[in-house]
């Protein structure tokens, strides 16, 4: 009888003929995973008088389902922004070794924890403060839970098993120092399963479901959301790996494997590969954010900063800057926001200069053959006019700019020169194209200028011509980039006489670095 492990160290039942979890599979992902169970735990600053303080735990929340729907149906999605009951994960994955095809899945969330001070005599109070000056606030906790099971895919083909993953209620108290007081943590029971089941869709291929449920009675339809989630699974995602196995990227699959990685319903959730990129399929992420395929934590980051799209150099200047007062009420207010002040208040300089930033996947500034060069939709070279000499300045230095011209360069691209003004279907690139590129793929965009990147590349601005605020976008100079050899001209080329399309009044004539020319500008 194979047993799922919670974190808390309970057991519940798993199906037979499971083994024990091979050590090593999921630990590569231990830094995204986490990050995303604590994304938007705390924002910043950190302290609970805080608004964005006050409606927390966005992502991943799966309530009963009587009081989600109390109001209607929930609306299924790719990603965990709304609230639901459930969280369902579809994704592919090829047989390498029948004989030794296993499957493992692991069940991550949090559970709510009620922090209630007490005075003296055991009534609620939001805050106090003992003999030594320490404040003591009333504050909602979180405990990380997880429970994992491991089957072999043949078991999982004729019947999936059905593995409970809640936890269970519980109360803790701290006395205070010299009986000023005491702390009550206390938690409610987690009723929730996860059935794990699989479909052969061909020889060595087959479908994986992984349908996680909220399961516990719902609280009175008119209870406050904050109440409610004391019985509700917080952030919750869900890992994937296996034995034997490869699994299949479903933003990138290979030709023929499109059709069935289409056919994947993912609600609530969105499935990415992990590992590093090459890596051959080991893991799959399904997390209630919308990820990349192989996400990483940068390696500059000394550490969790639980802000929601948090820039880590820009949060730990700010948190420096919290007065002594902001910084007493954030480190009462929790643990974690304690030992972010921690951090930033010990930081070294040479940690805190790698926040400034890096640039990665350096390529050469001047492309001298052929062969090093961009190659277009078709396989042809992309040659940029006008070519850089090869004696051009280094882009920081002055003069680095002579010559460019995001307004009137061109850029070749299967024997069209695509400038401003110039017609584009968006074909943006499979493997390592930008997650929220691939939902502009096929669409008709309008170029607005060619920009040259500080390592030697080159990326289009476009806007979307079907985008209702195209023509503000073009205004600011909001635009989304992409490589040439993601485009698809749609316009014969021209005569080399007619002129380029007027300019966007706020498009730089400069060289911009990666984080100015993102695959996708999101804001």
């Amino acid at each position: 009888m194979a047993e799922a492990l919670a974190e808390d160290g309970t057991k519940s039942a798993a199906p037979p003929g499971g083994a024990g979890p091979a050590p090593g599979v999921f630990e590569q992902l231990s830094a995204v995973a986490d990050a995303v169970l604590y994304e938007g735990y705390l924002l910043y600053p950190y302290r609970r008088s805080s608004a964005k303080n006050r409606v927390r735990w966005q992502f991943g929340v799966l309530f009963p389902r009587d009081w989600v729907e109390a109001d209607g149906p929930v609306t299924p999605g790719v990603s965990g922004s709304a609230d639901s009951w459930y969280q369902r994960t579809e994704c592919l994955l090829r047989v390498r070794q029948p004989d030794r095809a296993r499957v493992r899945v692991r069940v991550r969330y949090l559970q709510m924890q009620r922090k209630q001070v007490e005075d003296a005599g055991h009534g609620p109070v939001e805050s106090l403060r003992t003999g030594d000056g320490t404040v003591h606030l009333t504050f909602d906790e979180a405990l990380p839970r997880e429970c994992e099971v491991e089957v072999p895919l043949d078991e999982l083909l004729r019947d999936g098993p059905t593995v409970a993953v809640g936890a269970a209620a519980g109360e803790d108290i701290e006395p205070l120092a010299e009986g000023a007081g005491r702390v009550v943590r206390s938690r409610e029971e987690i009723r929730a399963e996860t059935t794990v089941t699989a479909e052969r869709l061909s020889d060595g291929l087959c479908r994986i479901r992984v349908h996680t449920t909220n399961t516990a009675p719902a609280p009175p339809a008119h209870t406050a959301r904050d109440e409610a989630l004391r019985r509700a699974l917080i952030a919750t995602h869900t890992l994937i790996g296996g034995e034997g196995v490869e699994f299949v990227s479903l933003i990138d699959p290979p030709t023929d494997l499109r059709a069935p990685a289409r056919a994947c319903r993912n609600e609530f959730t969105f499935p990415v590969l992990g590992g590093e990129a090459g890596d051959a399929g080991r893991v799959v992420l399904s997390a209630p954010i919308i990820l990349p395929d192989h996400p990483q934590v940068a390696p500059e980051s000394p550490g969790d900063l639980h802000d929601a799209a948090e820039i880590d150099e820009i949060l730990t200047l700010r948190t420096m800057l919290l007065t002594d007062e902001e910084k007493r009420e954030a480190r009462a207010t929790d643990p974690r926001a304690a030992a972010i002040l921690d951090r930033v208040d010990t930081m070294p300089q040479e940690v805190f200069e790698r926040l400034h930033g890096a640039v990665r996947s350096l390529t050469p500034a001047a492309p001298t053959t052929p062969a090093d060069r961009p190659q277009g939709t078709a396989g042809s070279p992309v040659p940029v006019t006008p070519e850089a000499p090869a004696d051009r300045p280094a882009w920081w230095q002055e003069g680095g700019d002579d010559g460019l011209s995001p307004t009137s360069d061109t850029v070749l691209v299967d024997g069209v020169p695509l400038a401003g003004g110039s017609r584009v279907r968006l074909r943006p690139r499979g493997r390592g194209a930008d997650a929220q590129d691939m939902f502009l793929a096929g669409r008709i965009a309008e170029v607005a200028a060619v920009f040259h990147d500080v390592d030697g590349s080159v990326h289009l601005a476009v806007t979307l011509d079907d985008d209702p605020a195209a023509e503000l976008n073009n205004w600011y100079g909001r635009f989304h980039y992409f490589r040439p050899d993601e485009l698809e001209p749609l316009e014969p080329a021209g005569c080399p006489d007619e002129p380029s399309a007027p300019a966007p009044a706020a498009a730089p004539a400069r060289h911009t670095t990666d984080s100015e020319t993102p695959a996708a500008e999101a804001e």
